[in-house]
């Protein structure tokens, strides 16, 4: 059983991320975002190296959050927001989404 808190939705993005890699080099690279939420995404196609722990900027449209990396594989990433970043990725998702059995 999924035990993510949020709702997300499944469907591609265009997106921005920049920052500095692991090798304390400095980044900027076009990805797309999937599974998104209100707090996070699947970033895809990405070539920048980086942990888990790291910050990086991430821009859809005007909208730009830092997020933090939570997971890494090779070519994609999970990211979080961090605390009081507003959700940049609007795509019309419900404020509150309970899962089947919780509440």
């Amino acid at each position: 059983m999924d035990r993510r808190k949020e709702y997300r939705l499944d469907i591609e993005l265009s997106v921005r991320i920049w920052g500095v890699d692991r090798n304390a080099r400095p980044f900027a690279e076009l990805v797309r975002a999937t599974s998104v939420s209100d707090s996070g995404a699947v970033l895809l196609d990405v070539h920048s190296k980086l942990h888990a722990g790291e910050v990086l900027d991430v821009q859809h449209e005007a909208r730009k959050a830092q997020f933090r990396v939570v997971w890494t594989r090779p070519g994609e990433m999970g990211i979080q927001a961090l605390p009081r970043e507003a959700p940049i990725f609007a795509v019309g998702m419900p404020k509150t989404f309970e899962m089947a059995g919780t509440g």
